[in-house]
């Protein structure tokens, strides 16, 4: 993570962790296995809300079969960061808002330190120490809480560290992160804190991280959306393909749907979307709702689908090569991907 690694995909657990009963708790595996499902999407970090001693001990299991580094999210009680750190967890969140007094950071710290755990200081605009909570200036208000605990961490010689410094406003978001850029060398993990739903939150991220991210600011994004983290993911995904010019994965084109069409292009996207994410290749697929300009409109894509009544196309670079019926469409659709995959691996 930070200088010359590409920049990681986050995304945060939505549920409270249950109390496992042991290694062979079958929801302790039901979670592992959507945590494999959220890596195969893009996924590289996952963090979880651990309120209290027995969210730690659940997570400290959970870390143990987990295919991804699991950050431990801590608020208010040092104890619990204590706790966390008895297991493989790969990095300890702490907020300078709400941790409480040095001392306590203090301690975590030097167990930090002692197990090789980073530590990542969150700031959040909602939860700025008490003395900061006036300042008019928000970035400069996240700024100044940063240091304060950088400080008290480099005291102690500890430098594993990494800095979010998350507000609601995207200006805001921008400003903080390029102040804290141009004064440490520390990674930045990106984001816009309460965004709200997916489409406000996607456009909110968008313009905070877009512009920090072309500077090459920020090591880590999360798309925090009061939506699914798969979608989170994917909105990190095609967030990253925008900045660089690249291809993360598989890129979808689908058309917004107009009275010509008459191939349901939201059903067949929201069937096909987790599926086609979760494929590790760089192929373009186009779903286009009407026969009239659709192969046409997606030449340029690898594969693409479109139709008219009951009758189906499967393209290929604006070519047809198949054409069946709405009853066959997927299976047909899984079929000429699955040949184009093939063709791409041996390529």
């Amino acid at each position: 993570m930070g200088h010359g690694w590409p920049v990681s995909i986050q995304t945060m657990w939505k549920d409270p962790l249950p109390n496992f009963y042991g290694p062979d708790d079958e929801r302790l595996h039901k979670i592992a296995k959507k945590i494999d499902a959220l890596k195969a999407l893009g996924c590289q970090i996952i963090r979880f809300a651990v309120p209290n001693i027995e969210a730690a001990e659940a997570l400290g299991m959970l870390a143990s079969v987990s295919s991804m580094p699991i950050v431990a999210d801590i608020h208010f009680d040092w104890r619990i960061a204590l706790r966390c750190m008895d297991f493989p967890i790969a990095k300890v969140r702490i907020n300078p808002g709400n941790i409480g007094a040095e001392w306590k950071v203090r301690e975590v710290a030097a167990k930090a330190l002692d197990k090789g755990i980073p530590i990542r200081i969150g700031i959040n605009g909602g939860s700025l120490p008490k003395d900061l909570e006036g300042e008019p200036d928000r970035a400069l208000a996240a700024l100044k809480a940063a240091t304060r605990e950088i400080e008290v961490l480099e005291s102690m010689h500890f430098s594993n560290i990494v800095v979010s410094l998350k507000l609601n406003n995207p200006e805001t978001v921008i400003r903080a992160n390029e102040l804290f850029a141009a004064q440490y060398p520390y990674p930045l993990h990106l984001g816009v804190t309460e965004a709200g739903p997916l489409v406000a939150g996607v456009v909110r991220n968008t313009a905070a991280l877009v512009p920090l991210l072309k500077k090459k600011i920020g090591a880590t994004i999360r798309i925090s959306l009061s939506d699914t983290m798969e979608q989170e993911v994917i909105a990190g995904k095609e967030i990253l393909a925008c900045v660089d010019g690249g291809q993360q994965g598989i890129r979808i084109v689908s058309c917004p749907r107009c009275g010509r069409a008459s191939f349901d292009t939201h059903a067949f996207v929201a069937r096909w979307s987790e599926r086609l994410y979760s494929l590790n290749a760089r192929i373009s697929v186009a779903v286009m709702g009407c026969v009239v300009n659709g192969p046409g409109e997606a030449r340029h894509a690898d594969l693409g689908i479109t139709g008219a009544g009951n009758s189906v196309l499967i393209f290929k670079h604006g070519e047809i090569v198949r054409r069946t019926d709405v009853q066959n469409a997927d299976s047909a659709f899984q079929e000429e991907l699955n040949s184009l995959l093939g063709a791409t691996t041996a390529s």
